[in-house]
């Protein structure tokens, strides 16, 4: 499937599907606009199939098929796993841009220590399933990577 069928196919989420052509070229230029939000080419990309798309674009592509309607939690499971530090930033970025204009309630699940600190209002740490630390927004700012690591010696 291509770039903007894969977005029609997601504004129906929840809907009895009925997909349709028309529906891809009549939201088009709603898709572009969406696309262009990612910064990585992808609102030139439309008509291009998945596998074409690089990475990065990949990944944005998911994360704005996951919030096209409004979800009532945003699951994020290291979504930046596999990119580079680059790309990996600008999909943060759009992450964050995107939880705030939605308002959305987010759970991102990440060994990136940095974005743990630096994104969201509540940190869990777990090991082995258990969780073994538990730090609201004014405890959170104040832990350095440091902190963090001393958790995984």
């Amino acid at each position: 499937m291509t770039v903007a069928e894969n977005l029609a196919l997601a504004s129906h989420r929840g809907d009895r599907l009925k997909l349709k052509f028309q529906q891809v070229s009549k939201q088009r230029e709603a898709y572009r606009t969406l696309a262009a939000k990612t910064g990585n080419g992808l609102d030139q990309a439309l008509d291009k199939a998945t596998e074409q798309l690089s990475g990065g674009q990949r990944q944005a592509l998911s994360l704005l098929m996951a919030s096209l309607k409004r979800p009532e939690l945003l699951l994020l499971d290291e979504h930046t796993a596999a990119l580079d530090p680059h790309t990996s930033q600008a999909i943060m970025a759009l992450t964050a841009q995107i939880v705030a204009e939605q308002q959305l309630t987010g759970l991102m699940i990440t060994h990136q220590m940095d974005d743990a600190l630096q994104y969201g209002n509540r940190l869990i740490v777990l090991d082995n399933g258990r969780i073994i630390a538990d730090y609201d927004a004014d405890s959170k700012a104040k832990l350095t990577r440091q902190d963090l690591l001393d958790y995984f010696d």
